[in-house]
């Protein structure tokens, strides 16, 4: 009987021998899990998270935030309560479709959540985010296959101060993996560049920045398909499912962008550029009219990365041209009211000394 039973085992070592499969192996643990899809949106759980790593933004903050970090939320409430101000980062991973782009997209979306606007017009919850649009070659599957192709910022987005914007990544040298951020202090926009923080209606702060550590990236998932508990996703006290439902790299956007030098930031509204100039001059004129210059146009032009040289030579060039302009016009005043006038004899009036 025992060498029946041997010659049965040893036929069917034979037989997964011949089919390729080891006797001894478990079941495919690791396919099975990187065939999950909790938000069905086409993209496995894993690969979000691989990319999500992959491309996290480096993000500046200021160490006196008044809000301090970025805090966590309590899962599975309606309601966002937070939890702790660990600087946890929140992410999305949505497949894209562009015209023209046969290869997979996939848009990738980085959510700084703030217990609290502590800026000018304050409020309870600050939801602020940084995406950026990427392609992978059709004939590949590894993480590694993907490449940046946009950058997007997020500030202030669909208010009057709307500073968002949109740039290659190549431009910021992103292109294979995150950008750096500048996060506002106290307002928390984000920005693509430091010296671009200063060029909306004058609230947003970027002075003391240090890298900002991000303990850990959750996946939200999709808004109707919410992952690891973030029900709060949908809740009415802020405008977070508008901000997960729309795409940050529409078609015109990119054609605009397309148009411009392969150096520039483009903000995504340019339109409001001269109402943010006017509302900056409440701080200051002389730095509103500078505004007005080159930020008036559809983007800041980055003169192969010297931004901050580029745009301060432009700002000093306007403030001296606005200094001369006044000391031309005081000399000319101070000229004609320091002339003597000629007086109708018989007066003892006399022209005021000069």
């Amino acid at each position: 009987m025992l060498c029946v039973r041997l010659l049965a085992l040893a036929v069917l070592c034979s037989l997964f021998r011949l089919a390729g499969v080891a006797a001894t192996d478990p079941p495919h643990a690791e396919t099975s899990a990187q065939a999950i899809d909790s938000d069905q949106d086409g993209l496995s759980d894993v690969l979000e998270q691989e990319l999500l790593v992959r491309f996290a933004p480096q993000f500046q903050s200021d160490p006196q935030d008044c809000a301090g970090v970025p805090a966590s939320f309590v899962p599975d409430l309606r309601n966002p309560v937070v939890a702790a101000e660990d600087v946890t980062v929140y992410g999305q991973a949505t497949p894209r479709t562009l015209a023209g782009v046969p290869d997979p997209l996939v848009e990738l979306r980085y959510f700084h959540l703030w217990r609290k606007d502590c800026g000018r017009m304050g409020h309870p919850l600050d939801t602020e985010h940084v995406s950026v649009l990427i392609q992978r070659r059709a004939d590949a599957h590894g993480t590694q296959d993907w490449r940046a192709l946009y950058w997007y910022a997020a500030a202030h987005e669909d208010t009057v101060c709307d500073a968002s914007q949109v740039t290659r990544a190549s431009t910021l040298g992103a292109e294979n993996d995150g950008a750096q951020v500048w996060i506002s202090r106290g307002k928390h926009a984000s920005f693509l560049n430091q010296e671009l923080c200063r060029r909306g209606c004058g609230g947003d702060k970027c002075g003391s920045m240090q890298p900002l550590r991000v303990s850990r990236i959750v996946n939200l998932g999709e808004e109707r398909n919410p992952m690891n508990g973030s029900l709060w996703i949908a809740s009415a006290v802020w405008p977070f499912a508008a901000k997960m439902t729309r795409t940050d790299f529409d078609a015109e956007t990119l054609a605009r962008l397309q148009s411009l030098p392969a150096s520039d930031i483009a903000w995504v509204n340019p339109s409001k550029r001269p109402a943010q100039a006017t509302i900056a001059a409440g701080n200051s004129t002389a730095e509103a009219l500078g505004t007005g210059n080159r930020d008036t146009d559809a983007a800041i032009s980055l003169a192969g990365g010297a931004t901050g040289n580029a745009l301060g030579t432009t700002y000093g060039k306007v403030t001296q041209a606005l200094k001369q302009s006044v000391h031309g016009v005081g000399h000319a005043l101070h000229g004609e009211s320091h002339t003597p006038k000629k007086e109708p004899p018989g007066t003892n009036n006399e022209p005021d000394k000069p």
